[in-house]
């Protein structure tokens, strides 16, 4: 991604900006990992939430949980994670890569809602 990691102290209080920032939006996960290759977690789906627990030192992405049409909100986490980008400006699709200690890559990537999405 272009933009330079974020240091670990920033993670927790990015990913809540990102959260506000975004609300409204659909978002697709990917993960992207060296010897399976891609893989669609969601592809998409409203966004509900990113944060970071360093208490459990995982980043977790909700989707769906708020409206009938996705009633649950799914989960993807990626544990132990070695490095987090954020591009949101100037970008087409504004985007969050998070990197685990293997170096498979999970890119949750932000899309305007469609009229009439719910």
């Amino acid at each position: 991604m272009a933009d330079p990691s974020l240091d670990r102290s920033a993670w927790r209080t990015t990913l809540d900006e990102v959260t506000a920032a975004r609300a409204g939006q659909l978002v697709t996960i990917e993960v992207l990992d060296p010897s399976i290759g891609h893989q669609y977690e969601a592809e998409r789906l409203p966004f509900s939430y990113m944060a970071y627990d360093p208490k459990d030192d995982v980043v977790v992405v909700g989707v769906g949980g708020q409206a009938p049409r996705y009633p649950v909100v799914l989960r993807h986490m990626v544990p132990r994670p070695q490095e987090i980008d954020v591009s949101t400006e100037n970008v087409p699709e504004a985007a969050v890569q998070v990197v685990d200690p293997e170096g498979t890559a999970t890119l949750i990537t932000f899309f305007p809602s469609e009229p009439g999405e719910s």
